[in-house]
């Protein structure tokens, strides 16, 4: 599964917790994006998640 580049945020597992205290597996998974960023002066491509795009972590490369 893709993982963030940056910040190294990945999947998260949990459980669904019924009314009656029943558990089932959940997954949490990132809001990850496959975008060209510059890094170095380059244009590479990397999984990023949509928070370090907003914060401004990364610089998209156009």
């Amino acid at each position: 599964m893709a993982k963030c580049d940056i910040c190294g945020k990945a999947v998260q597992f949990g459980h669904n917790v019924s009314h009656s205290n029943k558990k089932t597996n959940k997954i949490w998974r990132p809001n990850v994006r496959h975008i060209r960023v510059l890094v170095e002066g380059r244009r590479v491509r990397k999984y990023v998640c949509t928070r370090c795009i907003r914060s401004g972590n990364i610089v998209k490369a156009v």
